[in-house]
């Protein structure tokens, strides 16, 4: 007997925030909100329901926006799998930002080395004058 195929459909989250909204609402179990979004589905699994919710009262609506593929680290908590997708404008913004942030390390950098060099001038200069000051 052949196992049945087992669909991971991905739910856009603004779907996500109107099924949890309307279950907050009209106070609906779990099993009425998959009846109702999901009749297609023969077998009642709630549990990505009850994700959903949880996540939604946890971090509010910004929190079904948020990529959660992949296995996080046990150490750290930090994602190994794929990167998150980013929105485009998002991705300006961040490209914008990283490119200021470039551009402000390499000025710093060129005022380090000459703060150091006016530093070994002053030194050097402060060396002669203590042997001037010797003979």
């Amino acid at each position: 007997m052949a196992k049945k195929k087992r669909s991971n459909r991905r739910y856009s989250a603004e779907f996500k925030i109107s099924v949890i909204m309307d279950m907050l609402e009209n106070k609906l179990s779990y099993r009425e909100v998959y009846r109702k979004y999901f009749p297609e589905k023969v077998s009642p699994g709630t549990d990505f329901i009850k994700k959903w919710e949880r996540i939604y009262l946890e971090e509010g609506e910004e929190g079904l926006y948020k990529e959660r593929r992949g296995r996080a680290c046990k150490m750290d908590g930090v994602k190994k799998g794929r990167p998150p997708k980013v929105k485009p404008e998002i991705k300006d913004d961040l490209i914008a930002e990283n490119q200021r942030l470039k551009e402000r390390n390499e000025y710093l950098e060129a005022e380090n080395e000459y703060l150091k060099k006016l530093g070994a001038l002053i030194q050097e200069e402060e060396a002669r004058k203590t042997e001037r000051n010797k003979k």
